[in-house]
């Protein structure tokens, strides 16, 4: 295989992986599928000193993403299903900043994919003539798209477990009783965002591996460029 078409081949496949990530990342946003958790009522087991197998009565659960989620709350007379928004039901309980930001990275990472991806098959089928159309902006969308999937990770898990996220909806619009975590994992919109990350780290390889010199990468002078100087002294 000449050179050409494998940059080619190397290019469409990781524009695909690109055009891949961007879908997933749309998909993982808009899902109520970040986070499992389940909430103790802990005023209720307090009340009757429940212990044991006995504390299965008072545990709910909580299931949420960025916009949306459902609740169980169980203290010990059946539970009490509720359906909630992020905005606006918890604008005033949640710290809407954090939250605010791991959205605006979530977008970024759909935008930069897509962009990666759109210069890939650019690069596999047409003429770049720009540094952003050429390597340099496939390193640059590319490395964009894996540090704001990386920061989504990071953000989420300070808002889940720094902030106590799940505790704050819980405690929602509750008066009588007091709830805690019990117990909370990362649904498969979250894991979309790890292997988004992992995939454009693999895009970056796959970029070096057709060929093209990281950004900023010396050139050796040649023979002929040194020979033209030394001509000119």
């Amino acid at each position: 295989m000449s050179s050409s078409r494998q940059k080619t081949a190397v290019f469409s496949v990781a524009g695909a992986l690109g055009f891949g990530c961007a879908l997933a990342a749309a998909v993982g946003t808009g899902l109520p599928l970040w986070v499992d958790a389940a909430v103790l009522c802990r005023t209720g087991a307090e009340l009757v000193n429940a212990s044991g197998p006995e504390l299965d009565m008072f545990l709910g659960a909580v299931n949420y993403g960025l916009f949306t989620g459902s609740r169980v709350r169980h203290c010990g007379l059946g539970g009490r299903p509720t359906r909630f928004y992020f905005f606006p039901d918890l604008v005033a309980q949640i710290p809407v900043g954090l939250h605010v930001s791991v959205l605006l990275f979530c977008s970024s990472v759909v935008l930069f994919s897509a962009l990666a991806s759109g210069f890939f098959f650019y690069n596999a089928f047409g003429r770049p003539y720009l540094p952003l159309h050429g390597p340099t902006g496939l390193y640059l969308w590319t490395t964009a798209a894996g540090l704001c999937s990386f920061l989504v990770l990071v953000l989420f898990a300070c808002e889940v477990k720094v902030a106590r996220l799940s505790e704050l909806i819980s405690n929602f619009n509750e008066g009588s009783f007091v709830f805690v975590t019990h117990g909370e994992r990362y649904e498969r919109s979250y894991w979309l965002f790890l292997l988004v990350f992992f995939v454009q780290a693999a895009n970056v390889l796959l970029i070096r591996l057709s060929g093209v010199h990281f950004p900023f990468h010396r050139k050796e002078p040649t023979d002929a460029e040194t020979g033209a100087a030394d001509l000119m002294y």
